[in-house]
């Protein structure tokens, strides 16, 4: 399908038709990439999506363990501090 580029300010723009709109499963917000010189526009995800599952796929494989310890020991928390 060909379509025209508008004038939006010092930009152009694109009416996309919205049977396209449907069809893609555009909402408010999508997201714009160039690839080896082709403009590719797709659906713009959720922050965090997929989350949940990979958290669940992480806890099945016990491969949930902290990063980074829930206390950080020092020298300091061994000897008795002064006021």
């Amino acid at each position: 399908m060909k379509v025209n580029l508008i004038p939006i300010g010092n930009s152009k723009g694109v009416r996309i038709p919205s049977s396209v709109i449907k069809e893609c499963g555009f909402g408010d917000q999508i997201e714009m990439r160039v690839e080896h010189g082709i403009v590719v526009l797709a659906p713009a995800r959720r922050t965090r999506d997929g989350w949940d599952g990979a958290f669940a796929r992480m806890a099945a494989t016990k491969d949930d363990a902290p990063l980074v310890p829930d206390t950080m020991e020092h020298d300091w928390d061994k000897e008795e501090w002064e006021w």
